[in-house]
């Protein structure tokens, strides 16, 4: 009942993976992904311990491929299992059992394991595929989402919709800086659910993308007495207070901190969102 693309962006040193299906909160199952490891995902009849267990094989320097054979040796349930990998450096593998509810199939390829089952049919897993590859240079968030959305234009799972889900890890990509989850957004019940998560994935890049240096825009004395005036009618700074502490306060009550850098410079969706405010009368 699911359909799932795990995918690395070997290059950016991201990896990632992407769900949809007919069943509650699908993201506390399938997707599993650890920064400079690899990336799993688990389902059809989801061996959970498949997703842990798979992230330290690759860790202790298994190919994918040997990865799911160590994940299904032995395993009594193993043709009604639907597994897909893919390492750090680009390698991947999939495995569909043979006895998934059709329609169920996996597609591989460099970078990327694409798999599905309980499906309209066969292009629903060619068109994570190739989604996938068409978006090739956009950021890795981006292709897993569109991956999803063309899957499920072609037909997806034929029981229908109920949740997705989106994980992606880079080093220090996760909030504060200090761990790997850059993104872990999850949808788990809503009739468009892979609408809901584009919709979810525009806010995480609104609050916690950091801003490129190269795009900073010098805060001089006008645009700081624009700055400073705003800040205090929106009511998040006494008078007096110095306009440093009041746009830090104001970024941080808002959600925006990650986009902070100092009171010399300002990260140009800052100031879009700053304005923008100011003219809805807030």
């Amino acid at each position: 009942m699911t359909f799932s693309i795990v995918a690395a962006d070997v290059a950016a040193g991201q990896l990632g993976a992407a769900v949809q299906s007919r069943f509650l909160a699908v993201g506390a199952l399938v997707p599993w992904a650890r920064a400079g490891i690899g990336a799993v995902a688990t389902q059809a009849l989801a061996d959970v311990t498949f997703g842990p267990r798979g992230l330290a094989a690759l860790e202790r320097g298994l190919d994918p491929a040997s990865v799911i054979d160590e994940l299904l040796a032995g395993d009594p349930l193993r043709e009604q299992r639907q597994v897909g990998v893919v390492a750090a450096d680009g390698r991947s593998a999939s495995f569909t059992g043979s006895e998934c509810f059709d329609h169920a199939s996996s597609r591989v390829g460099d970078g990327f394991a694409a798999q599905g089952n309980i499906l309209a049919g066969q292009a629903v897993v060619d068109r994570l595929e190739t989604a996938f590859l068409a978006t090739a240079g956009r950021p890795l968030p981006e292709r897993l989402l569109a991956a999803l959305e063309a899957a499920q234009a072609a037909g997806g799972d034929r029981r229908g919709q109920e949740s997705a889900a989106l994980v992606v890890v880079k080093p220090g990509g996760g909030y504060g800086g200090n761990h790997d989850r850059w993104l872990d957004l999850r949808v788990d019940a809503h009739p468009r659910p892979i609408e809901e998560l584009g919709r979810l994935l525009g806010l995480h890049r609104l609050y916690f993308d950091r801003p490129d240096r190269a795009d900073l825009i010098p805060v001089d004395d006008t645009l700081r007495a624009e700055l400073a005036a705003s800040i205090e009618r929106f009511g998040y700074s006494p008078p007096g207070t110095p306009f440093g502490a009041a746009l830090f306060a104001y970024l941080g009550w808002e959600n925006l901190e990650e986009r902070w850098i100092d009171a010399d410079r300002i990260d140009p969706v800052v100031l879009h969102y700053i304005r923008e405010h100011e003219g809805e009368g807030r």
